[in-house]
């Protein structure tokens, strides 16, 4: 970073700035100062706004009680939009914690009684509106699956071949869900392997979120994608906050939005298993 853009920063004393991993949508940062350590986070070329999101899930959590990094300022430098956050010191912790957060993070509801958001997510590849609406099914499939199927198209990842089994699947999908009690709960959003952490003190954090209000199965099911959450998690989330009979077969479906996200985002590599997850759907 050049020292004119940082000077511009909310900050005294800035002493070192360190490149840190965070994650595939901004450029991360940490930031020493004489007194304090703070997290940076940067997307070049963007408006302030697009940040709106995640700091109003930032406030969401605060509000719920759940450890995440907390919002100091947030602004635009010289047309980059920033994210300026406490820094959380890493270290190690039991992941039964880590489950009994996430059932606690769970047992928030929405204040309307209706799933989505006030506002929408906007990520570098393809955004979601999280328009309120009094169905999950809506939310899921319209403003979700929907939205990547014509994403896929549009790049041309998936041809006729791909749409019509799609097809199948979103029928299959809309029946099971409305079958399916669903309760409007506060939601991580992007819940995998490298979006929680444990603090110096061995406390479970969650950090960035795409939060909004949603069926809990819908980020249980994303924790499954790529590992990273062991058995100790899902015993102490269970114990905590059982799911519901028939999650298995459900959780398929929030597995292949996963992976339309990262086929649309990431390419070709994930055609497979976007593929072979809508045929267990179908069996």
């Amino acid at each position: 970073m050049q020292k004119e853009w940082l000077a511009q920063l909310p900050l005294n004393g800035l002493t070192q700035v360190l490149p840190v991993s965070g994650g595939d949508v901004n450029k991360a940062f940490r930031l020493d100062t004489n007194d304090k350590r703070y997290f940076l986070l940067v997307q070049p070329q963007h408006n302030q706004e697009f940040y709106a999101g995640e700091i109003a899930g930032l406030h969401a959590f605060e509000e719920a009680g759940i450890l995440a990094p907390r919002v100091l300022a947030n602004g635009q430098i010289d047309g980059d939009a920033y994210l300026l956050l406490n820094f959380l010191q890493s270290g190690f912790g039991d992941q039964s914690d880590l489950g009994k957060l996430v059932a606690r993070l769970h047992q928030h509801q929405s204040p309307t009684g209706r799933f989505g958001f006030d506002f929408p997510y906007t990520g570098t590849s393809v955004s979601f509106k999280n328009d309120w609406t009094d169905s999950w099914s809506t939310l899921f499939i319209k403003q979700r699956l929907d939205i990547l199927s014509s994403a896929l198209q549009q790049q041309g990842l998936w041809k006729s071949r791909e749409l019509k089994l799609y097809q199948e699947v979103r029928k299959i999908i809309v029946k099971e869900l409305t079958l399916h009690e669903s309760i409007p709960v506060l939601l991580h959003g992007d819940l995998w392997g490298g979006n929680y952490m444990f603090l110096s003190d061995g406390r479970p954090a969650l950090i960035d979120p795409a939060a909004f209000y949603g069926d809990r199965e819908f980020d249980i099911a994303i924790t499954t994608v790529f590992g990273g959450f062991n058995e100790a998690f899902y015993r102490a989330y269970q114990m905590a906050t059982p799911l519901a009979e028939g999650y298995e077969k459900r959780f398929n479906f929030y597995r292949l939005y996963y992976l339309m996200v990262h086929l649309n985002k990431f390419g070709r590599s994930y055609t497979q298993s976007v593929t072979r997850t809508m045929k267990q759907i179908i069996i």
